[in-house]
């Protein structure tokens, strides 16, 4: 991936509230955090989170398995924000100085694999400006209309829209915009999606005889975690005078150690 984005990139990030990106990430990559997601399923950390339509019965005939967050059970993961394309990148779409608010997995499996309703992050997150936090999904492997790829409405991040407990989930909520606006976004393994908080999205149910799982990491700016549901907490700081490389908040430094971590994923699976 070349970086920094394009003024076309950036500007389309801040006009239509998201941007797509192939080959964020390489090949090697890719093949780690699979090999990390095979020892969550192995381990049994993976939960699943859909529901029988009564927003608490675990579903029996459907699955939308997650993990949330994954830091604390995985030294990959741990290190992925820290990774200086991502910085870079997520810094100059939304500014900084950057923290990281959230990192989780949610993989569909074959066949029964449920999508996630539509909703905005900032509907969790209460941020005073959407645009000023951003998620980074994912691609683990292909994602394709038939297995649930990722719906976005552009234009749509200014307006917060009225959300609902979520019936089809334990614990999300949900909103219902205009389903025509919708883009479909299918990438290819190791592409990537940006889009703000406010921008309204979804994913797909995976009908397909293969799993799919994407990676989601959540950034915002340190003037707006200040100003957050739930801000000031300690949330790893990326950027700025008061970035440690993850020390203040691991009792170590996590940046830098990405390529290494790779490398040791790969090496246990």
């Amino acid at each position: 991936m070349a970086t920094p984005f394009s003024p076309a990139q950036v500007a389309q990030f801040q006009t239509e509230g998201f941007l797509a990106v192939p080959h964020f990430w390489d090949a090697t990559e890719i093949a780690a955090m699979r090999a990390e997601l095979e020892r969550f399923k192995s381990e049994g950390k993976l939960r699943n989170v859909a529901t029988e339509g009564d927003g608490k019965t675990t579903a029996s005939q459907k699955a939308n398995l997650q993990l949330c967050p994954m830091s604390p059970h995985s030294t990959l993961f741990r290190a992925m924000p820290f990774a200086p394309k991502v910085i870079e990148a997520t810094e100059q779409l939304i500014g900084g100085p950057l923290l990281l608010q959230l990192d989780q997995v949610f993989l569909k499996p074959a066949h029964h694999g449920a999508g996630t309703n539509w909703h905005q992050d900032n509907d969790y997150f209460g941020i005073t400006s959407p645009v000023q936090g951003t998620a980074l999904w994912t691609a683990i492997h292909d994602a394709t209309e038939a297995n649930g790829a990722l719906r976005v409405i552009p234009r749509a991040f200014h307006e917060a829209m009225p959300h609902t407990r979520d019936p089809d989930s334990d614990h999300h909520v949900r909103c219902y915009p205009d389903e025509s606006q919708a883009v479909l976004l299918e990438m290819e393994a190791g592409g990537a999606i940006f889009f703000n908080y406010g921008t309204p999205h979804a994913t797909g149910s995976n009908r397909t005889e293969h799993e799919r799982a994407g990676v989601a990491l959540h950034f915002l700016t340190i003037e707006a975690n200040a100003k957050a549901r739930g801000g000031l907490s300690r949330r790893p700081v990326l950027t700025g005078p008061n970035a440690t490389g993850g020390e203040a908040e691991y009792g170590f430094r996590i940046a830098g150690t990405w390529p290494r971590e790779v490398e040791n994923a790969l090496s246990k699976s």
